[in-house]
C-alpha cells in the first residue's frame, strides 16, 4: 500500500517522480490517512460494549467506513502500477526482485503482530493460523476465517493481488482490454454473490465475501484503469479544482442517498473511484499536509495493529469512569487511534529499522 509521495506546486497536479522515474501523487497519502481513521471508527463502534446513541452518523455513515478497505485496494493497484506496470511490460524487473520487495515491505511488521497475537492466545489453533499468516499465502485458502490478526484478511487479499500482478498487467495491457477486464471482473463478482453464494441454488452455498480475490477484483481493476488514464485525469482535475471537488462531493452525497437501492459493489466503486480521480490532481491542504502524509505512510501498520490496541484500551475499563456512552465512544476511539499510531511508529521506524534480520 505504500507509495512515496510529495507535494507539487499549486499550479500543477500533485504528482512528481523520484530518481527511479516513479510517479507519486501526494493526495493519495491523505486518502489513506482518512480511510484508516474511518476504519478504526467503524471497528470501535462495532466492538465497543456500550454503544453510543443511534443517529444517521452511527447507523449509516460510520458502518459504511468498513468499505474503506476497497479504497485501499484501488490505491494499491494504482500505486503498484506507478512503480511496476511499465517495468513488468518491458521485462525490466525479475520475479525475484519484485516478490522479494513485496515480502520485505509487508512481512516484518505483520510477523511481529502475529507473534504478539499468538502469545496472547497461546493455543494450537493460534499456532497453526500464525504459521499460515507468516507465509502471506493464507489468502489462497477457500472460505477460511483466521482469528490470529483477524483484520489480516485484507493483507491476504492484497498479497494474492501481488502474486497475480504480472497477470494483472497483461489484463490491462491497453485501455480497451482493461475495460473488458473490468466487465468480466464485475460479472465474476456478481456470479459469486448471487449464484455460488446463494441458498436459492445451493443447500450449502459458498461463503463468497470480501476475503475472496474475485469478490475484490473489480476494485483492483478500477485502480488499474485510473492508472491508464492518470495523466489526462490529473490534468483535468488540476485545471478544474472547484468543479472536480463539487462533483466528487455531489456524487458521494447522491450515492449515500441511494445506498439502500445500490449493491455494495456499485456504491463503493462510484464513491471511491470518484475520490481517487480527484486525488490525482488535488493539492488542497485537506489531503496534502504533514499530518496526512505521516499517517498515510503508516496506514497499513495502523490497520494491522489497531484492534490489538482496542483490546488494550478495553483493559482500562473506561466504562467504569464514563457514564455518557457518546463520550465513552469518543475517548475509546481516541485512545485506540493514538495507541495504534504510537505503536506503529515505534515498531516501524525504530524496531524494524534497527534490527537487520527483520529487514
Amino acid at each position: 500500500m505504500k507509495t512515496m509521495l510529495t507535494i507539487a506546486p499549486s499550479s500543477m497536479p500533485s504528482c512528481s517522480s523520484n530518481n527511479n522515474g516513479r510517479e507519486h501523487y501526494g493526495a493519495l497519502d491523505g486518502m489513506r490517512a482518512y480511510a484508516i481513521i474511518g476504519i478504526v471508527m467503524m471497528h470501535v463502534l462495532s466492538d465497543i460494549a456500550i454503544k453510543p446513541s443511534e443517529n444517521y452518523l452511527t447507523t449509516t455513515v460510520i458502518p459504511f467506513f468498513t468499505n474503506f478497505v476497497f479504497l485501499f485496494m484501488m490505491i494499491s493497484a494504482f500505486g503498484l502500477s506507478c512503480g511496476y506496470y511499465d517495468r513488468i511490460k518491458a521485462c525490466h524487473i525479475t520475479p525475484h526482485a519484485f516478490y522479494l520487495k513485496r515480502y520485505k515491505r509487508v512481512l516484518p511488521f505483520f510477523a511481529i503482530m502475529v507473534i504478539i497475537d499468538m502469545t496472547w492466545t497461546h493455543n494450537l489453533g493460534a499456532l497453526l493460523e500464525g504459521f499460515a499468516d507468516l507465509t502471506l499465502c493464507f489468502g489462497l485458502y477457500p472460505n477460511v476465517k483466521i482469528g490470529v490478526i483477524g483484520v489480516g484478511w485484507f493483507l491476504g487479499v492484497i498479497f494474492v493481488f501481488y502474486m497475480l500482478y504480472p497477470f494483472f498487467v497483461f489484463l490491462i495491457d491497453n485501455r480497451r482490454r482493461a475495460w473488458g477486464t473490468l466487465a468480466v471482473s464485475v460479472l465474476l463478482a456478481l456470479i459469486g454473490i448471487y449464484y455460488f453464494g446463494s441458498k436459492q441454488y445451493f443447500q450449502q452455498p459458498t461463503d463468497f465475501e470480501r476475503d475472496n480475490i474475485l469478490y475484490c477484483a473489480p476494485y483492483f481493476v478500477v485502480g488499474g484503469i485510473v492508472y491508464l488514464y492518470r495523466r489526462q485525469l490529473a490534468a483535468w482535475v488540476s485545471a478544474h479544482k472547484l468543479l472536480a471537488l463539487a462533483g466528487a462531493c455531489a456524487i458521494t452525497v447522491a450515492t449515500f442517498m441511494c445506498l439502500d437501492r445500490l449493491v455494495e459493489l456499485a456504491s463503493c466503486t462510484i464513491i471511491f473511484a470518484t475520490w481517487l480521480i480527484y486525488g490525482l490532481g488535488s493539492n488542497d491542504v485537506v489531503l496534502n499536509n504533514r499530518a496526512t502524509r505521516y499517517l498515510g505512510k503508516i496506514s497499513m501498520e495502523v490497520y494491522l495493529c489497531h484492534m490489538m490496541l482496542f483490546r488494550v484500551t478495553g483493559l482500562m475499563h473506561l466504562e467504569k469512569l464514563i457514564a455518557n456512552p457518546n463520550l465513552l465512544y469518543i475517548l475509546t476511539l481516541l485512545a485506540t487511534l493514538i495507541g495504534a499510531v504510537a505503536f506503529a511508529h515505534v515498531v516501524k521506524f525504530y524496531v524494524i529499522n534497527k534490527i537487520k534480520w527483520l529487514q
